[in-house]
Parts: structure tokens; sequence; C-alpha cells
């Protein structure tokens, strides 16, 4: 997918004629996403969210007038943000029966099950709190499993910034999960 960044808001003849281009797109297809992202999800409500994150980020495009193909380029951008879901999930899953494995067998499985979700929600807490390069380069790398030449040709920086914000996003992990620990 070509790499977007967010236009800056101002209001002009050619935002206002991509908004009506959107207002089409969505009347047209917007049964035919849903159907298309459903399909991917196995979830109605994940369908919905993923939809609309599609359209806002289509509403935020630069340059909206390269794109020769909304209604593809909607499609795309909507299957990329059902992968990340579906890989979102996966990693969720994964790392409950990782933190419920390493508890102490003593504890009843639904302590475990209930201690490994407590502390996957402190770590998804974490990650919120990074800035959003940090973060990016942090999945990118952490849970993609990309290299960081790969992320820093991504995100448009060196291999030394990218080992920078994936090590300081590291170290902020490692002193929530201590924290937690503590408390």
């Amino acid at each position: 997918m070509d790499t977007v960044s967010p236009q800056p808001e101002h209001s002009g003849p050619r935002s206002t004629a991509h908004v009506a281009r959107l207002e089409e797109l969505c009347r047209t297809h917007h049964r035919a996403l849903l159907a298309f992202l459903q399909c991917r999800l196995q979830s109605p409500s994940d369908a919905q969210e993923v939809a609309q994150e599609a359209y806002v980020r289509m509403l935020t495009l630069e340059r909206p007038e390269s794109v020769d193909d909304l209604r593809a380029y909607l499609f795309r951008t909507a299957s990329n943000l059902a992968m990340d879901r579906l890989r979102q999930r996966g990693i969720h899953a994964r790392a409950v029966d990782e933190v419920a494995i390493r508890e102490p067998q003593t504890a009843p499985a639904p302590e475990r099950r209930a201690m490994a979700f407590e502390r996957l929600h402190g770590l998804r807490q974490a990650l919120g709190e990074l800035p959003p390069k940090t973060r990016e380069a942090f999945m990118a790398h952490m849970v993609e499993g990309l290299d960081f030449r790969a992320v820093a040709n991504a995100m448009r920086l060196s291999e030394r910034m990218v080992r920078y914000h994936v090590t300081r996003a590291l170290a902020h992990c490692r002193a929530r999960v201590d924290q937690m620990e503590e408390g």
C-alpha cells in the first residue's frame, strides 16, 4: 500500500471534491466493504470498526487526487487494517496463553488467566503511552518481525533511530511490567 500522510486541515476545492467522492464511494460500496471485512474478520463489530478506520484514512489522504481508483484503494486500506486486526488477535491470544503457562501451577486456571489478562492490559496501556514513532517502530520490529533495516526503510529513518525507538519502547514496557509486579 502506498505510504500516505494525513493532510493538514484546510478547506478548499480539492478537499470538498474529495469528501464528495468519498461520500459517493461510501453510499455505493459500504455494504460490499462490510461483507468483505466480515468474511475476513468473522466479526460484524470488528468489520464496522475497520471500515470506519479505512474511511478516516481515506479522508485524511495528503494527495487524494493521486489515487486513480478510490474504490480499490479503500478496499486495499481496509484489507491491510483487517490483517493488522487479525495479527493483533493472534498476538493477544498467544500472550495470554504464554503468561498463563508461566504462572505457578498452584493457582487455579481461571486466576492464572485473569492475571494474564491483567498483565496484557498493562502492556497494551504501556504501548499506548509511547510516542507514535516509537510505538510504530516497536510494533513493526517486535510484532511484525521486520528487521531494523526494513523498519528504517518503511519509516524513512536511520537504522540507528529505529534501534533507539525499539530500545526505548522495550525499556518503557519493562518498567511498566515491574510496576505491575510490585503493585
